[in-house]
């Protein structure tokens, strides 16, 4: 057993996990953080990656949570411009349409004034028989509402949070399972696994954090034993990504006849992004995966929009993903709340437990802050709130300096071609010199493996960024799978296993 006794201990290393954890440590907690699998292994990673106010949440009147999202819209970006960018979107609509253009006015008049937008810019109405956005479009579409929301890097933003607490002095375990946890003389007493290397370990905390996201109330029952936790409503959600199918850098927002929608997104310069789709899951989480039906789904809501159909052999990838919201009631798996819910437990002189229910990426932030108010309630309160004027690993630079990144980084670096340059900068920032270091040209990157993934960077991620498997690699921290051959991934694999585990 550990002789140190922690603060905290947070199960689950998603983004909420990540985030309390970062926050907590911040403020001068002592911290550990247990994730079973590796770091946005689960819903984190699959969401549709936007940093949004969550336009169609106005409809079943959420409107803390959207005013909530839009504030940190911008908070956000600023903390990361170089994974999280504005991103603007085209919502095409017709009369007849699901919605009239009334309702939709109203809804974005709201959407542009409720969360204190100040850099991002306002609704604006295009006329697509003249605008470029109107080119893929079936030419029922000839107007269409232009908004501003944001674009997010999401399995990035969830390790570059671990990253940033570890960097404060947390203790941060990929890979370690809770076996049990159980109140002791005032203390949590913890028994984990880890699954690599089979090692037990036991540790104490003062209270515990649950945010294993979808599994939150199966940790409940097994390592707390409360057979009758039924707190979150599973639900799926599926996308698709297929050839580029507009070269518009505006995404799309397209409304379907059942009243759900859907986005149409440029994804990874050459590909385009598609989802969600929206519908109660009762299987294990680990086993999701699209089905038949969203497939199909998906290709005929799009096709129901673009000249040239979507079908199902242009797929080049999916993902699902779950999302575990909390279970509200509600009747439809689109209609139930996307809205987080602390819930503090522990009689008075026992150990305390905040269990960590709902969320989305926009809000994660937010939702730290207010799990840090419960934790200072029930430990006692630690250093102020910090967050909001902070930046991730690598977000250290203004929040238009993209550009100004990518041009001093091919300044420094001169054999990076542009494309190689942009894409070091839009997941590392002011770290991708860290990763290249003194390389003076290609070949002082080593191995390539694909695409532009170097052996410089995988040793990047491995060494600072948990990285154990080319999953890792090619699916969370970077999006390299799409254009890696099945071939190159076994070899980065085979790489990888010869190479000690080193992040800490």
């Amino acid at each position: 057993m550990s002789r140190e006794i922690h603060d905290i201990f947070v199960i689950g290393g998603g983004i909420n996990g990540c985030g309390i954890a970062r926050d907590a440590v911040g403020r001068g907690y002592s911290v550990a953080l247990a994730e079973m699998n590796d770091f946005a292994s689960g819903t984190s990673s699959g969401a549709t990656k936007l940093i949004h106010g969550g336009l169609r949440y106005l409809e079943h009147y959420e409107f803390r949570l959207v005013r909530e999202s839009l504030m940190e819209r911008e908070i956000l970006w600023a903390m990361a411009p170089h994974i999280i960018w504005p991103l603007r979107f085209v919502l095409p609509y017709h009369k007849g349409g699901i919605r009239p253009a009334w309702l939709i006015r109203l809804g974005l008049f709201l959407y542009d004034h409720l969360g204190g937008r100040k850099l991002l810019p306002a609704t604006s109405v295009l006329d697509m028989r003249k605008d470029p956005a109107g080119k893929p479009l079936k030419a029922l579409f000839t107007r269409a509402f232009e908004y501003s929301d944001g674009w997010v890097d999401d399995a990035r933003m969830v390790v570059l949070n671990a990253r940033d607490a570890a960097d404060k002095g947390a203790t941060i375990m990929p890979r370690t399972k809770v076996v049990s946890a159980r109140r002791e003389n005032g203390l949590w007493h913890i028994e984990t696994t880890d699954t690599v290397t089979g090692r037990d370990d036991s540790h104490r905390a003062r209270m515990l954090i649950n945010a294993a996201g979808p599994w939150v109330d199966h940790v409940i029952r097994s390592a707390f034993g409360q057979n009758e936790a039924h707190h979150v409503r599973l639900v799926q959600g599926s996308h698709i990504v297929v050839r580029k199918k507009f070269d518009d850098p505006r995404a799309y927002f397209f409304q379907n006849p059942d009243n759900r929608i859907i986005f149409a997104i440029p994804y990874e310069g050459d590909f385009t992004l598609i989802g969600t789709t929206d519908r109660d899951y009762t299987a294990d989480p680990k086993d999701v995966r699209i089905s038949e039906e969203e497939t199909v789904y998906l290709c005929n809501a799009a096709s129901e929009y673009f000249k040239e159909p979507v079908r199902p052999e242009d797929i080049v990838w999916t993902y699902s993903a779950v999302r575990p919201l909390f279970d509200d009631g509600a009747s439809k798996a689109q209609e139930a709340t996307r809205d987080y819910v602390l819930k503090l437990e522990g009689e008075a002189g026992a150990a305390p437990l905040l269990n960590v229910f709902g969320g989305k990426l926009t809000t994660y932030r937010r939702l730290s802050e207010h799990a840090l108010e419960k934790i200072g309630a029930a430990i006692g309160v630690k250093g102020a709130p910090w967050t909001a004027k902070s930046h991730l690993p690598g977000g250290d630079f203004p929040v238009r300096g993209y550009e100004a990144e990518v041009a001093g980084l091919k300044r420094r670096y001169p054999f990076l071609a542009d494309a190689h340059a942009r894409r070091l900068v839009r997941r590392y920032g002011t770290r991708a010199v860290t990763l290249l270091g003194a390389a003076r040209g290609l070949d002082d990157l080593g191995r390539l493996f694909g695409g532009d993934l170097y052996e410089a960077e995988v040793k990047y991620l491995v060494e600072h960024e948990w990285a154990r498997h080319a999953e890792d690699v090619l699916w969370r921290r970077t999006k390299d799978g799409l254009r890696l051959s099945k071939e190159q991934a076994q070899s980065l694999e085979e790489y990888m296993a010869a190479i000690p585990a080193m992040a800490g």
